[in-house]
């Protein structure tokens, strides 16, 4: 669905932006940070993100991830 993936697209470009402006990121996307450009890094992690979607979906779960600390 097209909708969706932009949506998640969209979603993964703010938590970038976030991430650059001093946001810390989770290791996973800071070291893509150091070695991709940034519309590859919003692609995959959006794919990343709606992965985990459709797990919590077919499983019938809800999220219980790791809490993030905002750190300014």
């Amino acid at each position: 669905n097209q909708q969706l993936r932009t949506l998640l697209v969209a979603g993964a470009t703010s938590i970038l932006k976030l991430a650059r402006r001093g946001l810390q990121p989770s290791p996973w996307i800071a070291a893509m940070m150091l070695r991709r450009p940034f519309k590859v890094i919003a692609v995959a992690l959006a794919n990343k993100i709606g992965r985990i979607i459709w797990a919590l979906l077919v499983r019938g779960d809800s999220y219980r991830g790791a809490k993030m600390i905002v750190q300014a």
